[in-house]
């Protein structure tokens, strides 16, 4: 009996000498403010409490030694302590912010977004493709926001001062060397790429990334779909030509393809222009995007091919029977990429493009041939140290083989570069709270052709001034080779460089927002020559010098009137250059210095339809009158254009299309042309440069056959 006395008492031994430790403290917020109910606990044990109305918290524990106090709250970063228990008392506990939330500030200077996957999108990739004088190309739709400028007869971004070769354009990360396909002078161009096969785009009209080089001005981001939601055809029978598309999806791939054809003859009977058209345009193309999952990873490769073919007489005042112009043009471009999160929070991107393209010009009497092939190559990586630091450094080589072949009655000539281009960067990403964020970064390029290193500082800072608002400001460097039609005569000119300077204003709440932006840019060492047209004779320097500063604002609601969606944007410029063949620093003739752009869009459910209204209004750009003293002395009358269109649902997954831009046939004057000579009285006759046709009208039936029997081409049209 005393034996199992003695035992019974010796099981309770270990409790009786184990006891009870208390671990308290106070959780509070950087501002010492209390936080009520958060979560605080021993990792890997049910001992835990809440903190009451002061942020305390108190609670007992028979666990010894060290372990991992653990703390949590909505909106802050979980928190963790290793310590011994018996030190556990009267902590004091603040817990950081939690910047991957909703409400933290984002770096927005000089750049806008439009994808579903970013936090503040002034366009949804739907916006593209919808906006009634964009005629779906993606460039129409982006040159309603504010920092471009309607250069009507062209048709490619001008962004603030800028010429639309100082915009450069990336795919999936990777560069585009010929994104127009090329046309006739005073005959709109089109962006070559559909916008069906992207999902993301970021534009950005200054100071943008360290990443991306070789562009003076902006530039233009275009994300390809990274993975399809469903098996679907879509079939497009139109007024102008047709097009199929279709998308296969497995478990780990996918592919996605599109087909088009244009052929302007059909309308062009219906609707005659201000051309002799003698071959109307005609194009097809087609893209592919194919998509494989590799591990952790994602391989996507995108394809494109088009060629275009037209000729034509052009009126022309010194030239009676006109200019005779034909043209035939081959495009392929492919590029390649694959992206992957590492382990220890590096991720690596790689990728390359190869474009190859073809043009064959005659001009009267003169021909020539241009070749280019071009190729750039990419490594990037990234290190995320934790949600407020992350740090991206890579390199990249940019490859150019130009070639041109000309020859008239008296002349034959080849013309052409090579050119290579070896560029690295870095930039940091710092989060100091959800209210204050900044981005640094450097960029080094070393020219081959022009034996040139240049040095590109970078840097971005954004500060959250209330729930909804912050301001940003950015500084960078930029630096861009002149164009092929230059460096075709002339190798050995220095870099161009400007410098931009930006300060950004933005509000974002209830399916609103507002956006302020001003910014100056300085130009140095831009491309001026002493001929009318570069030739083979003519005398560069890198002597030119402008500026360019202004005021951008935007403004967006598809909230305040049910069923409508509408945006308005506004921009003032002023820009002066000295560069070509300038005798003087004046406002270049592709400069307006008021835009305006109105958008609207109704979706009428009796009707089943959406109807779409585009207004844009430019002042009036300069022009030099050979019959008053001075250089681009002279105005054009103010741009005015209204644009309308109508897509009507006949079932879930047909539509009927129609477009019509400057519906009420503004007569608007792109500029004159002035004859070589005067006449007897000293007097230069001139003629208006308008556009070749008034208006423009599209009808189209779109039709789209799909898993779900629900998805549709609306967000195409």
């Amino acid at each position: 009996m005393k034996i199992l006395v003695i035992s019974f008492l010796l099981s309770f031994v270990p409790s009786l000498l184990t006891s009870q430790t208390i671990i308290s403290g106070t959780v509070t917020d950087p501002k010492g403010i209390p936080l009520i109910g958060a979560n605080v606990y021993l990792d890997g044990t049910y001992d835990g409490a809440s903190t009451d109305e002061f942020g305390k918290f108190s609670f007992e524990t028979s666990e010894v030694g060290s372990q991992i106090l653990m703390v949590s709250y909505v909106s802050f970063e979980p928190f963790n302590l290793v310590k011994n228990v018996s030190e556990m008392k009267d902590l004091k506990i603040i817990l950081r912010e939690d910047v991957n939330s909703l409400e933290t500030v984002t770096l927005s200077a000089g750049s806008f977004s439009a994808g579903d996957n970013s936090k503040i999108s002034v366009l949804k990739p739907l916006d593209i493709v919808t906006t009634a004088s964009a005629m779906g190309d993606f460039v129409g739709a982006l040159q309603t926001l504010p920092g471009t400028t309607t250069v009507a007869e062209d048709g490619r971004l001008f962004v603030r001062g800028g010429e639309a070769s100082e915009t450069q354009i990336f795919i999936d990360g990777i560069r585009v060397f010929t994104p127009y396909s090329p046309t006739a002078n005073n005959v709109p161009t089109r962006g070559r790429y559909s916008p069906f096969l992207f999902d993301g785009i970021t534009f950005s009209t200054g100071g943008y990334s360290a990443e991306y080089g070789q562009a003076l001005s902006s530039v233009l981001l275009l994300n390809t779909i990274d993975e399809p939601v469903q098996n679907k055809t879509d079939i497009s029978i139109m007024s102008v030509g047709g097009g199929l598309g279709h998308t296969k999806k497995w478990e780990k791939s996918s592919l996605s393809v599109n087909a088009t054809y244009i052929n302007l003859a059909p309308y062009i009977a219906l609707f005659p222009d201000r051309n002799d058209w003698i071959k109307p345009f005609e194009t097809m193309a087609g893209e592919a995007v194919f998509r494989q999952k590799i591990g952790d990873g994602l391989l996507k490769i995108y394809g494109a091919f088009d060629t275009s073919d037209f000729e034509l007489n052009q009126e022309d005042i010194n030239q009676p029977e006109g200019v005779h112009f034909k043209l035939n043009n081959q495009n392929f471009y492919t590029n390649a990429s694959f992206s992957e999160m590492l382990n220890n929070g590096w991720s690596v991107f790689a990728g390359g493009s190869y474009t190859y393209g073809k043009t064959k010009v005659g001009i009267d009497e003169a021909d020539s041939k241009d070749v280019e092939n071009s190729a750039h190559l990419k490594l990037k990586l990234t290190k995320r140290f934790s949600n407020r630091f992350k740090l991206n450094f890579g390199a990249e080589q940019l490859i150019t083989d130009f070639d041109e072949d000309y020859t008239e009655p008296l002349l034959n000539a080849n013309l052409g570069f090579n050119n290579n281009i070896t560029s690295a960067f870095t930039e940091a990403d710092i989060i100091f709270s959800r209210k204050l964020a900044l981005k640094v970064g450097v960029r080094g390029e070393y020219s081959e052709m022009t034996d040139e290193f240049t040095i590109s500082p970078r840097t971005s800072l954004a500060y959250k001034t209330g729930k909804n608002s912050q301001i940003s400001v950015a500084y960078g460097d930029f630096f861009q080779q002149a164009e092929n039609e230059i460096l075709k005569f002339s190798d050995h000119l220095e870099v161009q460089h400007a410098q931009h300077y930006i300060v950004n204003y933005q509000y974002a709440a209830n399916n609103r927002i507002f956006r302020a932006e001003a910014y100056r840019k300085n130009y140095s060492n831009l491309v001026m020559y002493n001929d009318s047209q570069p030739n083979v004779d003519t005398e560069f320097s890198s002597n030119g010098t402008g500026y360019a500063q202004g005021l951008d604002l935007f403004w967006r609601d598809n909230e305040s009137i049910r069923n409508v969606d509408y945006w308005v944007s506004y921009s003032y410029l002023d820009t002066e250059r000295k560069y070509k063949n300038y005798p003087i620093q004046t406002t270049p003739s592709f400069v307006n210095t008021h835009n305006v752009s109105v958008v609207g869009k109704y979706w009428i459910n009796d009707w089943k339809s959406q109807v779409g209204i585009s207004y844009q209004l430019a002042s009036g750009r300069h022009y030099t009158d050979l019959n008053s003293p001075g250089f681009l002395q002279s105005k054009t009358k103010s741009y005015n254009s209204v644009s309308l269109n109508w897509a009507y649902l006949i079932s879930p997954q047909k539509i009927v299309y129609a477009s019509v831009n400057n519906v009420f046939a503004f007569k608007n004057v792109n500029g004159y042309q002035y004859a070589s000579t005067p006449d007897a009285n000293g007097n230069f006759a001139r003629r208006e440069l308008r556009p070749s046709a008034d208006q423009f009208f599209m009808i189209g039936f779109f039709w789209t056959i799909s898993d779900d029997g629900k998805d549709n081409q609306l967000d195409n049209l």
